[in-house]
C-alpha cells in the first residue's frame, strides 16, 4: 500500500482527476473530457487510462468502501458511548436504561463476559487408556 502511495503521487493531476472522474461517473470518455483531456481520441484515451491506472482506481474504491462500512472499533466505540450515556439521541436526550443495558450485554458478549450454559447429548463414550509406564 505504502508504494502504491508513492506512485499515486508520481501521476499528474489530470490522471488525478481522471481517477476521481471515472469512479464518479463509471464512464472512460466523459471522466477524461472531465479531467481536462482535448482532443478527438478520448475514447481512446480514456481505454489507456484505464489500463494504466486501473490499480488506483480499484485503492480508491476500496478506501470509498471502507469509508461506508463501520468498522469493528467503531461498532464498539459506538456502543460504549452509548452504554456509559455519552451518545444522545436525535433530540438530545440520553440513551434509555433498556438501551444501556443492551449495547452492555452487547459488548459483554463481543469480551466473552457472558457465558451461554449449553446442554449436550449424545451417545458418546469416552475411553481412558494407562499408557504411562512405571
Amino acid at each position: 500500500m505504502e508504494n502504491e502511495n508513492i506512485e499515486y503521487e508520481k501521476l499528474t493531476e489530470k490522471q488525478k482527476r481522471f481517477i476521481d472522474y471515472y469512479i464518479e461517473t463509471g464512464n472512460a470518455t466523459e471522466a477524461c473530457k472531465l479531467a481536462g483531456y482535448k482532443g478527438k481520441n478520448l475514447n481512446t484515451i480514456g481505454a489507456q487510462n484505464l489500463a494504466k491506472l486501473s490499480i488506483f482506481i480499484k485503492v480508491k474504491l476500496e478506501e470509498k468502501e471502507n469509508q461506508r462500512i463501520a468498522s469493528q472499533d467503531e461498532v464498539l466505540q459506538y456502543l460504549t458511548k452509548v452504554m456509559r450515556g455519552e451518545e444522545k439521541d436525535q433530540f438530545g436526550l440520553d440513551a434509555s436504561l433498556q438501551d444501556r443495558t443492551k449495547c452492555a450485554e452487547l459488548l459483554g458478549k463481543r469480551y466473552g463476559t457472558f457465558v451461554d450454559k449449553k446442554e449436550v447429548s449424545g451417545g458418546y463414550t469416552v475411553e481412558l487408556v494407562d499408557d504411562v509406564n512405571e
